[in-house]
């Protein structure tokens, strides 16, 4: 018997063997693997151009045929865009990196710290690093095998969720030992979410007073994944519905809205950019945005809702606009990623 093969089975037999408490406790501790989209390593364009690679190319994201989309994203696309996107990363890079990273990473450790020692907190982003295939290595390294998954996405769509499944899969699929898994596709209703959201919303009158709207922005999908069955649209109109009447606002204050549109093709409507440069000659000129789509501020936040589209709104005639800051790693917004865990990922107190 070689001594590869014998430190293989001795390794096997040893995990059937009774443990000790100390063993049996160590391997008791369940692995939660948090996830998000992701950023890239550097706001340069190289760095851009592999992110942006990884991203649209996956088939959940742009569900066109391969043969037509490829020679598109190749040819065109990633010769253009990595170079702009890279500009306007660096306008909110930071020390810490890129923001959504940062954020991340204060959300893991919170978790960690408050549900303790009995569970391994990951990081693991869907495109760039920290991959979700390097955290689930991390578990398997560890003996975990018990597995919780929970991407901060808090409403459905299959371009992140499912996608995230899909990438969390692939990796399983090379392991010969495959670990217990209970995936959360979602939370769009849970009871503190949108208790830490409308906490958001009641903060910002008492600082600024009730504005003529809450703009309610959420990623944009095109139009034709919803009516192939993604619920996501769906999920999004019932955050806003939920918080605003949590807050007890008329219907009218708030409206729902879809940013971060590119290309030519239908998206969901009403488009974010659109509506904002319209209100004003509407007489709306107060107004408060918030994107209850990202658990983390990222590029899409403070680049997109916080400068660009201001700069719509207020050309257009505004006169107040705010932007109220994504939940992340507020105490409430921890309390309620960890109850979310705790009630849907069966893990008690």
């Amino acid at each position: 018997m070689t001594s590869s093969y014998r430190s293989r089975t001795d390794h096997i037999e040893e995990r059937f063997h009774q443990p000790s408490e100390r063993t049996r406790a160590e391997r008791q501790r369940v692995g939660i693997l948090l996830t998000n989209l992701g950023t890239p390593d550097e706001p340069d364009t190289p760095s851009l151009r592999r992110y942006l690679k990884e991203f649209l190319s996956d088939p959940r994201v742009i569900e066109l045929s391969r043969w037509l989309w490829l020679p598109i994203l190749h040819g065109v696309i990633l010769r253009i865009r990595p170079r702009k996107s890279a500009a306007a990363y660096r306008t909110v890079w930071s020390d810490q990196g890129s923001p959504l990273l940062a954020i991340s990473l204060r959300q893991r450790d919170a978790v960690q710290q408050a549900m303790g020692d009995s569970v391994v907190v990951k990081l693991g982003m869907r495109y760039g690093n920290p991959s979700i295939s390097s955290a689930l290595r991390e578990f398997q390294d560890l003996d975990i095998n018990r597995i919780v998954v929970l991407p901060l996405y808090p409403q459905y769509s299959g371009t992140t969720t499912g996608s995230t499944f899909d990438a969390v899969s692939k990796e399983l699929q090379q392991w010969r030992w495959v670990p217990q898994l209970h995936f959360i596709n979602g939370y769009q209703d849970h009871p503190l979410y949108i208790k830490a959201l409308a906490q958001t919303v009641r903060e910002h009158i008492d600082r600024h007073g009730m504005p003529d709207r809450f703009v309610f922005s959420y990623h944009v999908t095109p139009k034709r994944y919803l009516t192939a069955g993604d619920p996501y649209h769906c999920l999004c109109h019932q955050t806003t519905r939920l918080v605003r009447e949590h807050v007890n606002l008329p219907e009218e204050s708030c409206i729902t809205t879809f940013q971060s549109r590119f290309g030519r093709e239908e998206w969901l409507t009403p488009y974010t950019d659109q509506t904002l440069q319209a209100m004003p000659e509407q007489g709306i000129k107060h107004i408060a945005v918030l994107s209850p789509a990202f658990s983390a501020d990222c590029l899409e936040t403070l680049e997109e809702l916080e400068l660009e589209n201001r700069d719509y709104f207020m050309e257009a005639g505004g006169e107040s606009y705010h932007y109220i800051p994504a939940l992340n790693d507020r105490p409430d917004h921890i309390d309620a990623i960890v109850d979310i865990l705790r009630r849907h990922g069966s893990l008690g107190e």
